[in-house]
């Protein structure tokens, strides 16, 4: 658990066991120049499923400048995942992976026990930049691995009457990403067509919640407001949305994680030791490598100070 010196968010599976709506409104914050809204965590609502962070970002539209540009940083103990609907991100890590995301496809990075990475918007660009990015906890059998990276340039996407569905992580009615994952899991951007309604089957014995990402939609007659994480509780079958003029909404969820983990900064960890011992090694340039790739400085680690605020970057 926390202590005095780490002021780690402590993050354990609140799981509804049954059908639910709750509201989480998401916060308004600083990602260097770039401000995006952060759905998760909030408070009263730290973990869906596997899923502990969500960002959303854009839509924003540009002319000069790369409005992402996050130097290097260290991760433990989680997967990176981004999802743009669109835009360009690049991606650069210590393993010396380098990628290029588009609309479409979905990057995957494993941190394992450590990797450092760096996204930037790419030099030749369409002057847009509209998505999100999350992590998912890894369990203890897996936190400690190897790290991993892997980008997909297409996922799989489920045709349903009234909508679309892209698969990006894990499984929905039966269509599988190819992208690794570690916790029985699902992450996915649903489209409502204009003036339609679709039904998109769940897992029941999942929780999820959704983020409506554009246009107008509502869950089975409650109309979704921009900014608001929408947490459904588990044992649903099925869940249907309509729109007026089309939406897209994403949807995540899981298996409610069965492991209490603390979030500081970029670590998701068991521990304050491990948490003092991963900023320590990323200080004294151990562990993490270098994201040689990157031309700039990289990010410190903040103070492990009482009561100061975690603020993680991607």
């Amino acid at each position: 658990m926390a202590d005095d010196t780490v002021a780690a968010e402590t993050c354990l599976a609140l799981g509804a066991g049954a059908p639910a709506l709750a509201v989480y409104p998401g916060r308004e914050i600083a990602l260097g120049q770039l401000s995006v809204l952060r759905a998760l965590p909030v408070k009263g609502r730290r973990l869906v499923g596997p899923w502990c962070f969500l960002d959303r970002f854009g839509p924003l539209s540009f002319t000069e400048g790369t409005p992402m540009d996050v130097a290097p940083h260290p991760h433990i103990g989680l997967q990176t995942v981004s999802w743009l609907l669109d835009g360009e991100i690049g991606h650069l890590d210590s393993l010396g992976s380098e990628a290029l995301l588009r609309p479409g496809g979905v990057n995957v990075m494993t941190s394992g026990a450590a990797i450092a990475h760096a996204e930037q918007t790419p030099r030749d660009h369409t002057g847009r930049l509209n998505g999100v990015q999350l992590w998912t906890a890894l369990p203890e059998s897996a936190r400690h691995d190897a790290a991993a990276f892997q980008h997909l340039a297409e996922v799989p996407r489920v045709e349903l009457t009234g909508g679309l569905v892209h698969v990006f992580s894990g499984a929905l009615d039966g269509v599988v990403s190819p992208a690794t994952h570690f916790s029985p899991i699902v992450g996915a951007d649903v489209q409502v067509h204009r003036g339609a309604r679709v039904t998109v089957p769940l897992a029941p014995a999942h929780e999820h919640a959704l983020l409506l990402l554009s246009g107008d939609c509502a869950l089975e007659g409650q109309p979704l407001a921009p900014g608001q994480l929408y947490y459904l509780g588990t044992a649903r079958a099925e869940m249907t949305l309509a729109s007026r003029d089309g939406a897209r909404v994403l949807l995540v969820g899981g298996e409610p994680f069965p492991e209490t983990i603390l979030m500081w900064w970029n670590f998701v960890a068991r521990t304050p030791e491990e948490i003092r011992a991963a900023r320590d090694d990323w200080e004294a340039h151990r562990r993490f490598g270098d994201v040689s790739a990157y031309n700039g400085p990289r990010l410190a680690a903040p103070e492990l100070v009482r009561l100061a605020r975690p603020n993680p970057v991607s």
